[in-house]
């Protein structure tokens, strides 16, 4: 799109991959190299970090809303071009949550310094990767009209998690921390209305190009299908009698996530030890 030529990472996708590949390399090289050292605390740094993106994402869902109300988008479906200066508005504010994809490498990142391996797993780092990657693609051939919706619903997803994950760290806070069981209700609900609004444009088009939205409802019916495992290994799977009584509840659960949540869950386990 000759809207973002110039935008900062965008002219090329070498910038893009490398820093995916240094990402991975990170991993695998953070964990030899914290093998046999004690884990880092970094609760101060979690603080600042947790804070920065809540309010990364609250000034991108409230650019989005008023964005998209300023150009009339259509909720059905909005094509790439005729919302004139609010298109350009609109791919601003998704150029910072393509930008906000690299920043948020740093909850794995923190992880590794941390020893939360059982946190690394493949959902966790296949989301970080694959949301990057995909989002240099969004922000250069389709930057604004329907593209809009996911990045709004998933803004807010993240005021609610960071601002969550934050608060955490802080040992006095966690007893008020009532809303973490309803997170993961908003996350499997933020994927199946993504394809849906992503599948309206295809029942009834406007222009938005077909291809995009394809595998953009591919994409996210990954997710769906990887967080519907998670919240049943969760919620729905109930535990032997043995297990009850020999394994305690926070050797599973952290932050109300079960271990194997591939979302950017950074906070501190919930246990004594921690506390």
């Amino acid at each position: 799109d000759a809207r973002v030529r110039g935008w900062f990472l965008l002219d090329s996708y070498l910038p893009t991959f490398f820093l995916t590949g240094a990402y991975l390399l990170c991993i695998w090289m953070g964990k030899k190299f914290m093998k046999n050292r004690p884990p880092f605390s970094l609760r101060a740094h979690l603080i600042v970090y947790n804070l920065g993106i809540t309010l990364l994402s609250f000034y991108m869902l409230i650019e989005l809303i008023l964005a998209t109300w300023e150009g009339g988008y259509n909720l059905q479906c909005q094509n790439l071009h005729s919302a004139g200066e609010a298109d350009i508005r609109v791919a601003k504010v998704l150029w910072w949550y393509y930008f906000s994809k690299v920043i948020e490498f740093m909850d794995t990142i923190f992880f590794v310094l941390r020893k939360k391996s059982s946190q690394i797993t493949f959902l966790h780092v296949y989301h970080h990767a694959t949301m990057f990657n995909i989002w240099w693609c969004v922000l250069n051939w389709i930057p604004c009209g329907q593209s809009f919706f996911g990045p709004t619903l998933n803004s807010f997803i993240h005021v609610l998690m960071y601002s969550y994950y934050g608060l955490s760290v802080i040992p006095s806070m966690r007893k008020y921390l009532w809303w973490k069981k309803y997170l993961t209700q908003a996350q499997l609900i933020q994927f199946l209305l993504t394809i849906v609004h992503t599948l309206s444009a295809a029942v009834k088009p406007c222009g938005f190009p077909f291809g995009c939205l394809m595998f953009q409802s591919s994409y996210m019916a990954t997710l769906v299908i990887l967080f519907i495992n998670f919240y049943i290994k969760t919620y729905r799977k109930a535990p032997s009698r043995t297990a009850i009584k020999e394994t305690p509840v926070t050797t599973e659960i952290k932050n109300g996530f079960h271990k194997d949540y591939f979302a950017a869950a950074n906070g501190f386990q919930n246990n004594k030890k921690a506390q």
